[in-house]
């Protein structure tokens, strides 16, 4: 064995061991409040902005929402938001191309969520960064936009294999793009067998009451679990 007069630290491990503690950390403050946090991921352009935009439409009037809207700099997304009425607050990442926990919480306790239901926490534009750090999210959601293609999973297999749902979006313009529907899930299956899929169009409309009831039987279901099951019989 090779004798060194200096010591290695895998500092990647003990980052990504902190980061998990203070996911842990996030889901139970997300407990003691009964708020549902999801991870919205995609590429920049890729319809995150959109997504929360249907579900603040199809979802308010049954859930308070909140958004944090996670970018390198600038406010466009969370203005927005605003425009809507919904709570929101902008984090600005320092240039940094993802949210970890840490931050993740600082958002939890600056928008203070005790009064909210739904938090959607839009994390920054990239397809690797992201998927990366856990955040302590109830539910992982990454968007594949059409014009995009159909290979992104083979490019960056850790984002579909560590989501819990795929919103392929802009299929109204499949006739524009090479793209493949059937390839593009067969791909991301591969990687991740449980992964739900929806096809969903921001212009159309196409997919969003099929995706919002999902995710409305995600929110339920967390409540179930935490309340007991007698005070829903």
């Amino acid at each position: 064995m090779q004798n060194r007069s200096y010591r290695i630290v895998e500092v990647r491990e003990q980052v990504l061991a902190d980061n998990g503690k203070a996911a842990e950390k996030n889901r139970e403050c997300l407990k003691q409040n009964g708020s549902f946090l999801v991870n919205l991921m995609g590429s920049p352009g890729a319809g995150k902005t959109s997504t929360i935009l249907k579900i603040i439409e199809k979802l308010r009037e049954k859930y308070r929402i909140g958004v944090m809207e996670a970018d390198a700099d600038g406010d466009t997304d969370a203005a927005a938001i605003g425009k809507t009425g919904t709570r929101v607050i902008q984090l600005h990442t320092g240039g940094l191309c993802h949210m970890d926990a840490d931050m993740t919480g600082r958002g939890l306790l600056a928008f203070d969520i005790k009064d909210l239901d739904l938090v959607i926490l839009e994390n920054v534009g990239n397809l690797v960064c992201p998927a990366e750090f856990e955040v302590g999210a109830d539910l992982r959601i990454m968007i594949l936009s059409v014009p995009e293609g159909d290979d992104k999973p083979l490019k960056y297999p850790l984002m579909f294999s560590i989501s819990d749902a795929l919103l392929i979006s802009k299929t109204d313009t499949e006739g524009i793009f090479d793209f493949s529907r059937d390839l593009a899930v067969q791909r991301a299956l591969a990687l991740n067998p449980d992964l739900s899929v929806f096809f969903v169009s921001a212009k159309t409309g196409e997919g969003y009451d099929e995706f919002c009831r999902f995710l409305d039987q995600k929110i339920s279901a967390k409540r179930y679990l935490s309340a007991g099951k007698e005070e829903y019989e």
